[in-house]
């Protein structure tokens, strides 16, 4: 017996499954609910109480596999508004980094709805996401190839690289299953924006859900290292100008590709962090899992008897997109913004090379050595072959 799909969701029931869809406001302004009256009014505590519950579920964990029972037995009504108050308050956070780490929970919810929905249902998600799909004769789906790479670039699976699809006529076909995976990015893309708040409104949500805000930032602590780690003679100032890009991108709770992960591991290592210092630096990303970053940090960090992979050389992360030796013009001050004259040198070929140059010190070998030198001596110290390619499945911290 043929398996068939489930039946249609009506506009109410859409609009409680996916939220986040244009058009979704029509709930509350049906009820004529206000902002005010959603952080206020007694009629919609149950709301608020699903909305933290949304928030904290997230915080313990994004990958949007925890149960709320509350939720799943609300009207949809209930669960549009739970969901505004809940991106209201995270919008409205002293740090980017809970918001980014609900919009990645709230979107794999939403991915594990798709995967089992109908044909008819996906596809109106994806036309209301503003990423339409055709079906096709083969159980597969179509969508642009604009609309595909704009989804798919964040994605770090091999598989998802446009050379692996296929491509006819400008569109490139998938299974319905990838077409849910790339309409997750879609919805973790646009939830992980701010929403738009008076600076009024900002204060007054503050206020009222101070207990929710700081229960937050308990559970989603900013990366800094913990005090008395081993991190004395660890220079952050001294790293080269794309290290330091990585870890602002994680403070700010920004994605983080799978080669500036392992890269950034690596090199903390080597420069003598610890793996606490080495997690902490971790925890502002979207889905953040500690349990997860510790196993795969002891991995990159334990080989060769504690010595740790080697970072990708220099060549290896300008391939990847990672190296800002131009300068990055959103960094947060002028040597940030400016070219990095020495990560033009010809002599130079390697991150801790560039450490070293600058004056820090590299554990490697379980021996510390010094920086400085002759660059003639450090090119060649630093070149930075090694046997371990920048992208190794099984070196992600956060997967």
């Amino acid at each position: 017996m043929a398996v068939r799909d489930p039946p249609p969701l009506a506009e109410s029931a859409l609009y409680g499954e996916y939220p986040f869809l244009p058009g979704a406001e029509a709930l509350a302004e049906e009820m004529a609910v206000s902002v005010r009256g959603l952080l206020e009014d007694g009629a919609f505590e149950v709301s608020r109480e699903i909305g933290r519950a949304r928030v904290l579920a997230a915080a313990d964990d994004p990958r949007g596999t925890s149960t709320i029972e509350e939720l799943s037995r609300a009207a949809p009504e209930i669960q549009f508004l739970s969901f505004l108050f809940a991106r209201l308050v995270l919008s409205a956070a002293a740090s980017p980094a809970p918001l980014r780490r609900w919009a990645v929970a709230e979107s794999k919810r939403a991915h594990a709805r798709l995967r089992s929905s109908s044909i008819e249902e996906l596809g109106e998600v994806a036309r209301r996401l503003g990423y339409p799909i055709t079906e096709l004769a083969s159980s597969e789906v179509a969508l642009s190839l604009t609309d595909y790479v704009r989804l798919a670039v964040p994605i770090r699976d091999a598989e998802f690289r446009l050379g692996s699809q296929d491509v006819r006529h400008g569109q490139v076909e998938v299974s319905r299953e990838r077409a849910a995976r790339l309409l997750q990015e879609a919805v973790r893309s646009e939830l992980a924006r701010p929403m738009p708040i008076e600076e009024g409104a900002r204060a007054a949500i503050r206020a009222r859900e101070a207990a929710l805000l700081e229960e937050i930032s308990r559970r989603v602590p900013l990366p800094v290292a913990r005090p008395g780690a081993n991190t004395a003679e660890l220079r952050p100032d001294r790293f080269p100008p794309c290290i330091r890009k990585m870890r602002r991108s994680l403070e700010h709770g920004e994605n983080l590709s799978h080669a500036g992960r392992f890269a950034l591991a690596a090199f903390l290592h080597r420069a003598g962090a610890d793996l606490e210092t080495i997690v902490d630096a971790y925890r502002g990303a979207p889905d953040f899992d500690e349990s997860i970053t510790r196993y795969q940090i002891d991995h990159i960090t334990h080989r060769d008897g504690g010595k740790g992979y080697e970072p990708p050389e220099c060549a290896t992360l300008r391939t990847h997109g990672l190296c800002i030796r131009d300068g990055d013009s959103s960094g947060p001050t002028p040597l940030d913004r400016a070219r990095d004259p020495l990560c033009f040198e010809p002599f130079l070929r390697h991150p801790l090379q560039y450490y070293r140059l600058r004056g820090g010190r590299v554990l490697e070998g379980g021996e510390d050595r010094a920086g400085g030198g002759s660059p003639t001596s450090r090119s060649e110290e630093g070149s930075g072959t090694g046997s371990v390619p920048a992208r190794t499945p099984s070196t992600d911290p956060r997967q």
